[in-house]
């Protein structure tokens, strides 16, 4: 469908005006940039531009923009740009240059370069978006339940937060690598859904839809269990002060009022990361290589840091799975892969939130116990994983109906 030039002359004030907007802004100048995550989420657009762009032209583009938008912003609010800053107006660049160049195309690449402007430009508004939330969850939880998951992780014997605590204090290398891809989040999210979209359009669409949507349907959950993570709640006493697992089976639990953000369980970084594995099949080696380096360390790091406990990672299993099922569109809508694979998500998750909250004593029966739960959840969610996965698969290569009457018709 050909725009009408008018509307593109309309779209391209409306993005310029926009950015400019943005730059301008106080919020974004004073929260949004200073925070290094979201200039990463920023940064993630400049990937999607380099795949999908592919071209030094476009790179010529990003720079004028960013240099533009960086100049208005300092003259406006005048003051020292430093790294962060620079790497926000370079993404917000790349952004305006995939909003126009996808306003000004014709035919398959304007579809291509819409496909990477949409859910760019959508990830990074939920990113600022999800920060209000989370601080509204402070004033709607004004209690957490904290004790809950650390008794769960004691019932374990092995309490991996703070194992992990110590280990990124002994070894910085260890640390700086894990916080770095913790951080580095929107990379693989980037990496893998602009790949897709280059390599196979109908794998990008669940792709983009899971990552948009996994946010959040996250949220939700954060507020049926809202939690912080060991080191808001230990404070000096993480990672070399645990309770021992004596104390731990004595210890009552109880809400606390305490503030932070209440971002524990499930494990959105996780979650957000395993899917990123997930829908990098297909993919290059060096692709699937680097998403699955940020499953390992952005494992290691939510519990290295003290934002998580285990727990909220074995949740993200059947959480992602739930996603993943939601999202797989080239299924029929009651398909049975893809019902079983949601209903399974979501069941599980819930009766894990469930049995933290009022089924605790249960675990503390054995050791063995909450293992067995954790190895169930985790196996069971990669077999239906599996399933959803192969359904998506099969489908993906039989051809639609009006092909396959066609075919007959010309045989």
């Amino acid at each position: 469908m050909k725009i009408p030039i008018a509307v593109k002359i309309g779209l391209t004030a409306a993005i310029c005006a926009g950015a400019v907007l943005l730059v301008t802004n106080a919020y974004f100048a004073g929260r949004a940039m200073p925070f290094v995550f979201f200039t990463l989420v920023l940064a993630s657009v400049i990937l999607v531009l380099i795949r999908v762009g592919r071209s030094w032209l476009d790179m010529l583009y990003m720079v004028v923009a960013a240099a533009l938008l960086g100049v208005i912003s300092v003259l406006h609010f005048h003051y020292q740009p430093n790294w962060q800053s620079c790497v926000a107006f370079v993404g917000l660049g790349s952004l305006v240059v995939l909003g126009l160049r996808a306003t000004w195309s014709e035919g398959e690449e304007q579809k291509r370069l819409a496909l990477a402007f949409a859910p760019s430009f959508l990830f990074a508004a939920f990113m600022v978006f999800a920060g209000a939330v989370l601080e509204q969850t402070q004033v709607w939880h004004p209690k957490v339940l904290d004790l809950y998951l650390f008794s769960f992780d004691a019932s374990l014997h092995v309490q991996f937060s703070f194992i992990l605590g110590q280990a990124y204090t002994m070894w910085p290398f260890f640390k700086a690598a894990g916080v770095l891809l913790y951080i580095g989040l929107p990379i693989p999210i980037a990496m893998v859904y602009a790949g897709q979209l280059v390599r196979d359009r109908a794998k990008a669409y669940p792709a983009m839809i899971a990552f948009l949507v996994t946010g959040p349907i996250g949220l939700l959950f954060y507020n049926l269990f809202p939690a912080l993570g060991p080191v808001h709640i230990f404070l000096q006493r993480f990672p070399w002060q645990p309770l021992t697992t004596s104390q731990a089976t004595r210890l009552l639990c109880e809400p606390l009022a305490v503030k932070g953000v209440q971002n524990a369980i499930p494990s959105l970084h996780l979650a957000w990361v395993l899917l990123a594995w997930w829908y990098s099949r297909g993919l290059s080696v060096w692709e699937r290589g680097i998403a699955l380096a940020f499953v390992v360390f952005t494992a290691f790091a939510t519990l290295g840091t003290g934002e998580h406990y285990f727990i909220d990672l074995i949740v993200a299993y059947p959480f992602s799975v739930m996603i993943q099922s939601l999202c797989a569109i080239s299924l029929p809508l009651m398909a049975k892969e893809r019902v079983t694979g949601f209903l399974y998500g979501l069941l599980v998750t819930l009766a894990w939130l469930v049995a933290l909250k009022h089924a605790l004593r249960f675990f503390w029966i054995s050791p063995i116990i909450p293992w067995l739960c954790c190895a169930l959840t985790v196996g069971s969610a990669i077999f239906l994983h599996r399933r959803v996965e192969a359904a998506t698969e099969e489908a993906s290569e039989q051809p639609s109906e009006p092909a396959t009457e066609m075919a007959v018709a010309l045989s």
